[in-house]
């Protein structure tokens, strides 16, 4: 039996600041792919595009049922199963898009999926299908038109842990050693061996903590110069490590050019301590790993359901949603897009994306980026690949990761 538990009104307070990642530090992004680029001081609280939702109406003690018809469903492959629908209420209609799946179908694997590079986005469709992917959906925020980098953490099952961060953006869907889906916190923790004193912070990420320490791979791509420091020059240092030893140690950030080994970047503190501890010659060794070391992991920001309890306390805008939530009896894995921004559908709210969640049957769920980001893929009804519900730009965004369901016949 399923109790839903909800977060009283003294809980609130505590609950949004419990809720979210740290902010400090963290980029704002411009309202839209295509708005001019404005400085960066805080993270998107709904997506990675940044801008305003529709204010929901409010909800009173008359509010109407919701009504809910339209719906049509389809085996996507096995174990994978899509359905759609519509709801209406007073606040208005929207149409909800999920794939269920079941992860202990022999065959069927869920992975996270990229193009390759950290830095490197592209259509949901294309980033699947570059992954041999039967379906999916887009996962996490990330830097905007900037470094194009996702802010949390992604693990594949091929490539190991590509990006993450020690604390501040680590609400994971993630297939555990066991094979099991779940949600929790996932902390990274990385190391730069025989130097305890260097407290690594990020790992391939859009930028470097204030006062921290960013590790850059290969697989970061090009390195991005100043945007990793959020624009500070001052007190930075970079090094560079190729072979195992270091072969540059400066004050300078470079910009555009191929990482060889390593590179290192600090920001105050950490860049004193670079300075010091590295200089060129030094033997580099690093290590980092999740907690509980999961077969795969990607983040979202806000947890909507954790540990049984709603966690989400938003219920003002609407936007395009996109989530992933765990049954803990089944061990079915639920993956949402509420379509948004028209007519047709007007979006969701956090809460509204929490209860739906819970009454489709998840105990554990986290909200994915949304906006124009929201987009799900599968086979439709004649067996053809497609994007299946209705992205709000009108087209696919090109978005940093997505959540990968692949399927090979046993």
């Amino acid at each position: 039996m399923r109790i839903r538990l909800t977060l009283s009104a003294g809980l609130v307070a505590c609950a949004l600041a419990a809720g979210a990642p740290a902010l400090a530090g963290d980029p704002a992004h411009p309202g839209h792919d295509r708005t001019p680029d404005v400085p960066r001081k805080l993270h998107p609280t709904h997506t990675s595009g940044g801008g305003p939702g529709e204010i929901a109406a409010p909800r009173t003690s008359a509010y109407p049922r919701t009504t809910t018809d339209g719906r049509v469903s389809w085996r996507v492959a096995p174990g994978v199963k899509y359905t759609r629908w519509k709801q209406t209420d007073a606040r208005g209609p929207i149409v909800a898009h999920l794939l269920t799946v079941d992860p202990s179908t022999p065959g069927l694997k869920i992975d996270y999926a990229s193009m390759g590079s950290v830095r490197r986005v592209a259509p949901v469709k294309d980033i699947l299908a570059a992954d041999g992917a039967v379906a999916g959906v887009n996962g996490d925020f990330y830097d905007i038109g900037h470094t194009g980098a996702p802010l949390g953490l992604g693990k594949d099952r091929q490539r190991g842990l590509l990006h993450a961060r020690q604390d501040g953006w680590n609400n994971a869907f993630f297939i555990n050693r066991h094979g099991r889906a779940g949600i929790d916190d996932l902390p990274m923790t990385a190391t730069v061996l025989f130097h305890p004193k260097l407290d690594v912070t990020n790992l391939n990420s859009p930028f470097v903590t204030p006062g921290g320490l960013g590790i850059y791979t290969p697989r970061f791509g090009h390195t991005a110069g100043y945007a990793v420091t959020q624009g500070q020059t001052e007190r930075v240092r970079e090094v560079t490590v190729e072979n195992g030893r270091v072969i540059r140690n400066r004050g300078k950030l470079s910009n555009d050019t191929t990482i060889p080994g390593l590179v290192l970047v600090g920001r105050g503190d950490s860049a004193a301590l670079l300075r010091k501890q590295l200089p060129k010659g030094t033997r580099v060794r690093v290590q980092w790993s999740l907690q509980g070391r999961p077969q795969m992991a990607i983040s979202g920001n806000h947890f909507l359901v954790h540990d049984g309890i709603i966690r989400a306390v938003d219920d003002s805008e609407m936007h395009p949603r996109t989530a992933v939530g765990v049954d803990a009896d089944t061990g079915e894995v639920l993956l949402l897009v509420i379509d948004g921004r028209s007519s047709r559908s007007r979006g969701y709210t956090m809460v509204e994306l929490a209860n739906l969640m819970v009454d489709l049957g998840a105990d554990e769920a986290v909200n994915l980026d949304g906006g124009g980001s929201s987009t799900m893929v599968g086979k439709n009804r004649r067996g053809t690949t497609a994007v299946l519900n209705t992205p709000s730009d009108g087209f696919q965004r090109w978005v940093a990761n997505a959540i990968a369901i692949e399927y090979h016949r046993p």
